[in-house]
C-alpha cells in the first residue's frame, strides 16, 4: 500500500511479518508523511532500518519500552546513507522548528535515529 510518494506500508510492517493493523493505519500514514518531508529535504532515501510497527511480543523480544510508539505504528527507526544519526536528528529538529515536521520523539542511537509523532517533545 502506497502511503506517500516514496513510502509504502510494507516498509513499516513488524519485522516478525505482521502487517500494520488497520486501527493504526492513520498513525503510519502520518508518520510516512512526516518522513517524506525529511526525505524531500535531504534529497535521498530515508530507510526504515529496525522497526516501524511492532507487535507487543516483538517489542518485548527486542527490549522495547513498554509504552513504545512502535506499538501503535507511530514511530520509526531510520537512517540515510549520507547522514550520521546525530546529523539526521539535527535535520529533523530543524524541520520541526520550522513547522514542517510534527513534534515528537527523537532518539539518537548508533546506526539509526528513532523518530515518532507523539505530538510532544521527547529527546534521548
Amino acid at each position: 500500500m502506497q502511503l506517500t510518494k516514496n513510502f509504502t506500508r510494507e516498509e513499516f510492517d513488524c519485522k516478525d511479518g505482521t502487517q500494520v493493523p488497520v486501527q493504526f493505519l492513520d498513525n503510519v500514514r502520518t508518520l510516512a508523511i512526516n518522513l517524506q518531508v525529511l526525505r524531500d529535504h535531504i534529497g535521498e532515501p530515508v530507510l526504515i532500518t529496525g522497526s516501524g510497527y511492532r507487535t507487543p511480543a516483538h517489542n518485548k523480544a527486542v527490549g522495547g519500552a513498554p509504552l513504545s510508539q512502535h506499538l501503535t505504528a507511530s514511530g520509526g527507526d531510520i537512517n540515510a546513507k549520507n547522514y550520521t544519526p546525530k546529523k539526521l536528528a539535527a535535520v529533523i529538529e530543524k524541520l520541526i522548528a520550522e513547522g514542517k515536521m510534527k513534534q515528537g520523539g527523537i532518539g539518537v542511537y548508533p546506526g539509526f535515529v528513532h523518530y515518532d509523532i507523539r505530538g510532544t517533545k521527547a529527546r534521548w
